[in-house]
Order: C-alpha cells, then sequence, then structure tokens
C-alpha cells in the first residue's frame, strides 16, 4: 500500500483560474484517482479499510487502517497555516522519546527546487515507556478518587465514546458499501 499527501496553500487568483479548477478543463481539481480498498476476512470481520470523514464545517480526516500491511503508525495534521507530522504515533519507536515535525507556512524557495521553509524536528523524551505512563494516569485517577473522593474525569470516557461512535459509523457505512 502506498499513501502520499500533496498540498498547499492555493492563493485566490489559483482558485479562481488554474485549469485545475476548470470544469471544462479538468474536472478533477486536486482529485487523481480513489480506488475502493475495503477487505473482509472469510467470517466478514474487517482486516483492511479506509475511510474519510467530512464534517458540516467543512473539516475532512482520513484514515487507513490494516492487519494486511506492513506495521505502519503515521498521523498528519494538515491546516492552511501549518503541518504536524508523527510517524509512530500509537507506539514510539523508542520507549523513551517520540519525535514529530511541525512545518510552519512551508513554500516553495524562488525557483521551485527546494522549499524555503523546512519542517522543524522535535524530540519529547521521557523516564518511561508509553504504555507505563498510561498505566499510571489511570492508576494515578483512581487513586486520587478512592483516596480524595474525587469525581471520575470525564474526558477519557468521553474521547472514547467518542471514537466508538466513529468507528460504528465507518463500520456500518463500509457494509452499506458507502
Amino acid at each position: 500500500m502506498v499513501q502520499s499527501c500533496f498540498t498547499f496553500l492555493a492563493d485566490s487568483d489559483f482558485l479562481e483560474n488554474d485549469i485545475r479548477v476548470k470544469p471544462d478543463l479538468d474536472a478533477l481539481g486536486v482529485l487523481v484517482i480513489a480506488l475502493p480498498g475495503t477487505i473482509f476476512n472469510k467470517a466478514g470481520v474487517l482486516t483492511s479499510c479506509g475511510a474519510s470523514l467530512i464534517w458540516e464545517d467543512g473539516k475532512v480526516a482520513t484514515f487507513n487502517c490494516s492487519f494486511e500491511a506492513n506495521l505502519t503508525m503515521n498521523v498528519t495534521a494538515i491546516g492552511t497555516k501549518g503541518t504536524l507530522q508523527v510517524h509512530d504515533f500509537v507506539i514510539p519507536f523508542k520507549e523513551d522519546s517520540v519525535a514529530f515535525s511541525a512545518g510552519i507556512e512551508s513554500w516553495f524557495n524562488e525557483l521551485v527546487t527546494g522549499w524555503r521553509t523546512m519542517p522543524s524536528e522535535h524530540v519529547v523524551t521521557t523516564n518511561l515507556p508509553q504504555d507505563a505512563l498510561m498505566v499510571r494516569e489511570f492508576s494515578g485517577l483512581v487513586a486520587d478518587i478512592k483516596r480524595n473522593g474525587s469525581k471520575p474525569e470525564q474526558k477519557w470516557p468521553t474521547i472514547s465514546r467518542k471514537t466508538q461512535l466513529v468507528l460504528d459509523a465507518v463500520k456500518a457505512a463500509l457494509e452499506r458499501g458507502l
């Protein structure tokens, strides 16, 4: 499986006049070709799929998950003024650190032979692996409830529930052939 991303923030002249935005000339815009690729096993369980999530405000997210491809854990968040990339967002390559890159207002150099502004690389170090930090966070929340009578934090149940709703909706859409 090969995934690629090419984006740039077009100016108003491009969006009004470039051949790629003229329905009678190119008509595909940013789209080249989209391929379906959902794979189910013999029992009907998803083993490979991709999906696009489109919100009413115009925001879009895409994801791919598979038991049929090489180990890959990439996430890229792209906005109009910047890009954030993490190449090991589920389980870091190293137990004691995780790296990410951030590009701000990236653009080509004058001759369009390279980039004018390069993404910056950042490393976050920790004294424990991510798994241990999650267990420590969870046990701290439980201890705070037991010892101090604190109320359960709503952040993680809310995120978990929203994640499950998205996954259920994607699965239902794939089963309907959408």
